[in-house]
């Protein structure tokens, strides 16, 4: 494919943004951790390009500067324009340098993840002299085309379709010869050239996830919904001093250079670079702040139901996993609950609603059943909030806090390891359901087929013996003392409430298993890595808790023996699931708990390299 040069419109005020941008130029607005401009950047480096131009105006030097340490700064070319020329006028005055050939516009104000080459490849395909990537997004629909695609004109009285422009196009050098000198809108010359007849094509990216961020309501949306995209509800900094004191709900951004004290409480919060919140006066922002950004002299309130994307139906759609289950956040009786809705085939629901009222029984902390709807596959829980143990451990802590939450945790496991296995038959569901040899055999071959075959496209068929091994790993597996487990007790399914509360969820798939499946899913868990000699902590923990508990049926030399074995099961199953949700479900993040999975899968499978050694022998190449 030949190569084009790109034009990255950053002139802007950004008036809707302020006060903002009193203070920082919308393209350096920060977008977890990276300034709105670089995004923009990261996605058109994909292309095959020659140079990238940028148009300057409002806190131009600011921009300059930061060019300066881009990595990309030598192969950007700045104009800089002393009064706004607009969008057509921006690329008037970029003339030399976009006559070259075939060229890229982009909006340095727009977050998505358009697949520009294919933008690119169907504007050359097509032979259009300009080709603008559009979508159907009725809040900025303007945009009318005919039947075939064509550009008809914007707004007024025209038939055709209408559909919102994404501030992408893609242009012919030719079109310059349609823009006037001196300030102009390119709208006005794609009307000028269809009048003579050019071909002004468009490409529907309908779908596609896209974010305008040039008020602070659209902004705060496009950053959550990132957070979302990426499978997180907390971003915080690695320079952000004071958060572990901090009480954190539903979202929060903490950017480079902010600071929080003891007893601050976040909901649904961005703050900027100078944010200092404190409980202790002296003119700093006190006690708890919800919906809003805050900067250096600045606090501006958003619109609750615009940010969280809260539906016509007062439902905001909360969870980030791997279920295919929705669950919504809903106002009732002055309290917010949740509605967890499933499919009419979903075979779990049932086995949810039993075990939750089991569990309960038992006083092992799951959110309380409200209510339920067998036939509509509906019920309502407690809410338990958006901060799972996953999240609540970005914070920096120190190593008594994580040990004491850990334990926390680990109690909830003992007690379902004990007092709920001694009542099993007082859950006919549970008790029916055994992890036995063909479920362990199952996750073995989940493993070859999403993670080794699936996405890193190896072909295990050469490895004569390796069925026998993993036959053999199972009937070692399903030779264990089985207790009830929760299976999948691991740290994004751990949520902590306000006051270190604790709700254990995603709990349908428990079965009667080995406890330790449980123990390696928490303390060797790719989602969060313990240090070694905390590790070694818990574990003993865990031991002394069975000890005093069920003394008479825990054999902790048994138990220490299966340790190995299952840590090789749940993390061939884990890197399945990562696989198949990644490539499979299309939940790409997933793709960045694969390595910290994989070395954990390297460590544990040198003990099995006598009697395992083909497995051994796939594994440490892969």
């Amino acid at each position: 494919m030949n190569k084009i040069n790109i034009f990255i419109l950053a002139a802007g005020i950004g008036e809707r943004l302020r006060p903002v941008t009193s203070h920082i130029p919308k393209p350096l607005i920060p977008v977890l951790g990276k300034p709105a401009i670089q995004r923009v950047l990261d996605n058109v480096s994909d292309l095959p390009f020659n140079r990238i131009g940028i148009n300057l105006h409002y806190r131009k030097e600011e921009i300059e500067e930061w060019v300066r340490r881009c990595s990309l700064h030598q192969k950007i070319v700045l104009f800089p324009e002393e009064h706004i020329l607009g969008t057509g006028g921006a690329l008037k005055n970029a003339g030399e340098f976009l006559k070259e050939g075939t060229f890229l516009v982009h909006n340095a104000d727009i977050l998505s993840d358009i697949n520009l080459i294919s933008v690119l490849q169907h504007h050359r395909s097509s032979r259009n002299f300009v080709t603008l990537a559009v979508h159907d997004y009725e809040k900025f629909n303007s945009v009318i085309v005919d039947e075939h695609g064509f550009f008809v004109g914007v707004k007024g009285g025209l038939s055709g379709r209408m559909l919102a422009f994404t501030g992408i196009a893609v242009y012919e050098s030719g079109f310059l010869d349609y823009l006037p000198d001196g300030k102009s809108s390119v709208v006005d010359a794609w009307s000028r050239a269809t009048a003579e007849g050019k071909k002004i094509g468009t490409y529907d990216v309908s779908g596609c996830c896209w974010s305008d961020i040039g008020s602070p309501d659209a902004y705060a949306a496009a950053v959550f919904e990132m957070l979302r995209r990426e499978g997180e509800v907390v971003y915080i900094h690695p320079s952000v001093d004071g958060c572990a004191e901090t009480d954190i709900k539903g979202y929060a951004v903490l950017e480079k250079g902010c600071g929080l004290d003891k007893g601050v409480s976040l909901r649904n919060c961005i703050l900027f670079s100078g944010s200092i919140l404190s409980n202790r006066g002296g003119g700093q922002r006190k006690g708890a702040f919800e919906n809003c950004i805050m900067g250096p002299g600045f606090k501006i309130d958003l619109t609750q139901s615009v940010i969280l994307s809260i539906d016509e139906n007062n439902r905001q759609l909360i969870g980030t996993g791997g279920s295919d289950r929705r669950y919504y956040r809903i106002q009732r009786d002055d309290t917010s609950v949740v509605l967890m809705q499933c499919k009419n085939d979903d075979p779990d629901f049932e086995r949810q609603i039993e075990y939750a009222r089991y569990f309960l029984t038992h006083a092992v902390p799951v959110p309380a059943l409200i209510e339920a709807d067998i036939e509509k596959k509906n019920a309502l829980f407690e809410d338990a909030g958006d901060i799972s143990l996953y999240s609540w451990l970005k914070c920096p802590r120190d190593r008594i806090a994580i040990e004491n939450i850990y334990k926390q945790v680990i109690d909830i496991m003992v007690l379902i390891h004990t007092d709920v296995t001694e009542d099993i038959s007082g859950c006919p569901l549970l008790e029916s359901r055994i992890f036995d040899y063909d479920h362990f055999l199952w996750e073995t071959h989940y493993f070859m087929k999403r993670f080794v075959e699936g996405v890193r496209n190896i072909n295990i068929t050469k490895f004569s013996s390796l069925n026998e091994e993993l036959h053999q790993l199972a009937v070692k597996a399903d030779s264990f003392p089985k207790a009830v487990i929760h299976r999948d007790f691991q740290s994004q399914n751990i949520m902590v409430m306000t006051g270190q509360k604790l709700r254990l969820i995603d709990y349908q798939g428990a079965r009667l298993g080995p406890p330790a499946y449980d123990v390696v899913s928490l303390l060797w868990d790719p989602y969060y890595r313990l240090k070694d000699e905390m590790r070694v902590c818990l574990l003993d923990y865990y031991i002394d808790q069975m000890k005093a508990r069920y003394s008479a049926k825990f054999d902790e030399d048994i138990f220490k023996s299966s340790l190995v074995l299952y840590r090789l099961q749940r993390h061939m199953q884990a890197l399945g699931a990562y696989g198949f949700l990644s490539l499979v479900k299309g939940k790409k993040y997933f793709q960045k708990y694969m390595p910290e999975g994989l070395r954990l899968l390297k460590d544990d499978v040198s003990y099995v390299k006598d009697d395992s050694p083909e497995l051994y022998e796939l594994i440490i190449g892969l």
